[in-house]
């Protein structure tokens, strides 16, 4: 990669640019399903549930709600899940300088699954909001296998200090790779334990939107916004980490605790996302790599516009999945898998990348 740290600067244009295809995606996403909603009365009903008594949608109250507690919640949640695999994906591409890493590079993937069916076998699921079992089990066993990736990794990493012994980015990936073995194998094991839950892992894993009403958005928000807000704030040290670790540090930044920081704020908006959604790949892929190809390889500009885009983008794969095969619903992994893959294919092999692994 380029030994020079990108120092292009996010544009109000593109920002804008951004909420108003979030708007957009948002509107029609209000207005498709099984019961016709116009545009506009959708939107009005969203601003007087917003404002109550400033306007008036003339929508029955079925179709009240059905916007208000069906679909625009599963908006919502779209755009903050997207959004939290996109930025996490931008970050953790800025933190080991390799555009292919994604937001379940570490055994995030792995450790949710194995929580998640946990719970599924002990039939200890169906709660409420953030004490949904199937919710906390997917969350720590997420920030479980990142632990464990980072421990391992640091033993085979170098010394910081007297005792400390800190991972690089070949160790940790490595580490990660084990530890997603590791728990996929756990995983497997529990499941057989029960043959009737390898229906239901094998849903979630498939990822889903489907909510019912505000519980999962209101979950996943603040710690949605929060994180973001710390990576795009962060975004210019990912910017002299793209220089390397030696070059970085001479510059006097402290690559190590920057790199735990980095790695910790995007592993947690990955798994507040993956509780609530499942599993949904290629998101943290897709999306800051194009925003690279676009507006430039400075993370000043691809992490805040990863989390507009990456909301855009599964919102309007979430359309997709709803209307393919109505009245019918496809997983939503299913629609992000098929643009994925062949976009992954692509990114190998553009000269680009060549470079990037070279």
């Amino acid at each position: 990669m380029s030994t020079a740290a990108p120092t292009a600067r996010l544009r109000p244009v593109w920002l804008a640019g951004a909420v108003l295809a979030a708007l957009i995606t948002t509107t029609v996403a209000l207005t498709i399903g099984p019961a016709s909603i116009g545009a506009g009365a959708a939107l009005t009903e969203v601003a007087d549930r917003l404002l109550p008594g400033t306007f008036d949608s003339g929508l029955t109250d079925v179709q009240k709600s059905v916007v208000w507690n069906l679909r625009f919640p599963r908006v919502v949640l779209g755009l903050l899940v997207g959004g939290s695999l996109a930025v996490s994906g931008a970050a953790y591409q800025g933190v080991f300088r390799n555009p292919l890493a994604d937001p379940y590079l570490l055994g995030i993937a792995a450790g949710a699954g194995f929580g998640a069916t946990l719970v599924f076998v002990s039939g200890t699921g169906d709660g409420v909001g953030a004490f949904d079992l199937t919710r906390v089990a997917a969350f720590l066993g997420a920030l479980a296998a990142v632990g464990l990736a980072w421990a391992v990794g640091a033993v085979g990493g170098r010394k910081s200090g007297r005792r400390l012994r800190t991972p690089n980015s070949v160790t940790l990936i490595l580490a990660g790779v084990a530890v997603a073995s590791f728990f996929t194998a756990l995983q497997t094991y529990v499941q057989q334990l029960d043959d009737d839950t390898i229906s239901r892992v094998y849903l979630w894993i498939l990822g889903s939107l489907t909510t019912r009403g505000w519980d999962e958005a209101l979950t996943l928000l603040p710690v949605a916004l929060a994180c973001a807000v710390v990576l795009t704030a962060t975004a210019r040290l990912m910017d002299v980490l793209a220089v390397g670790d030696d070059e970085a540090t001479s510059l006097g930044l402290k690559v190590t605790q920057t790199r735990l920081l980095l790695i910790v704020v995007a592993s947690l908006a990955t798994a507040a996302a993956v509780a609530v959604s499942g599993l949904i790949a290629f998101v943290g892929l897709i999306v800051p790599h194009t925003i690279r190809m676009i507006f430039g390889a400075s993370n000043r500009v691809v992490v805040p516009l990863s989390f507009f885009l990456g909301g855009i983008y599964l919102t309007a794969c979430d359309v997709l999945a709803r209307t393919l095969m109505s009245p019918a619903e496809l997983p939503i992994g299913v629609v992000t898998a098929f643009f994925g893959a062949p976009f992954f294919i692509l990114i190998m092999r553009s000269s680009s990348m060549s470079r990037a692994l070279s």
